[in-house]
């Protein structure tokens, strides 16, 4: 696996490194030596994946709290998403940043989304489908969020219609509550 940091401190691109012959490939997609290499964590404790019939669904911009902070390898296996993350850590020195990316079945990339980080995508087409690995169990207590559209993060999204977004994510607070420790 090739490991690319991004501007937001802990995240990282993920790329395979297919092994071909005249089958098709072979290729890892998570190894602990290989995380551990760079200073990942591969202990994931949960799989997770999610079906987009339409383009333009957005997801996020989800977190879990501490104890239950989660780390998240994230794979669009199906289709294409831009997917976001924003560093919601007070303290942090990418704090208030984020970083987006495409990822789709053709280019077969992942994201490393580490803790304190806000994690959302948006389809680019229908029948999406994303794969993603955390490292912690949900707890539904503890799951929270930051909106969208937060004018302190700036996010630029993709212009893909007319946004399907849930009632839950166009409600999450603009500003993060410094009192929601991570």
């Amino acid at each position: 696996m090739i490991f690319q940091a991004t501007p937001i401190k802990g995240a990282y691109i993920v790329d395979i490194v297919p092994k071909r012959d005249e089958r098709g490939f072979f290729a890892r997609v998570a190894c602990e030596n290989e995380f551990n290499a760079v200073s990942l964590s591969s202990a994931f404790k949960q799989c997770n994946m999610q079906y987009n019939p339409r383009r333009s669904t957005l997801r996020g911009m989800h977190f879990q709290r501490g104890p239950y902070a989660e780390e998240k390898l994230v794979r669009c296996t199906k289709g294409a998403i831009y997917d976001v993350i924003a560093d919601i850590t007070p303290g942090s020195p990418t704090y208030r940043k984020w970083f987006g990316v495409e990822l789709n079945e053709w280019n077969r990339r992942m994201i490393y989304v580490p803790k304190g980080i806000a994690h959302g995508y948006i389809t680019l087409s229908d029948n999406t489908e994303t794969f993603y690995m955390v490292t912690e169990f949900y707890v539904p207590e503890y799951e929270c969020g930051i909106r969208f559209d937060d004018p302190a993060f700036g996010i630029v999204w993709p212009d893909v219609g007319t946004l399907i977004i849930s009632d839950k994510d166009r409600m999450w607070p603009l500003l993060l509550v410094p009192e929601l420790s991570l």
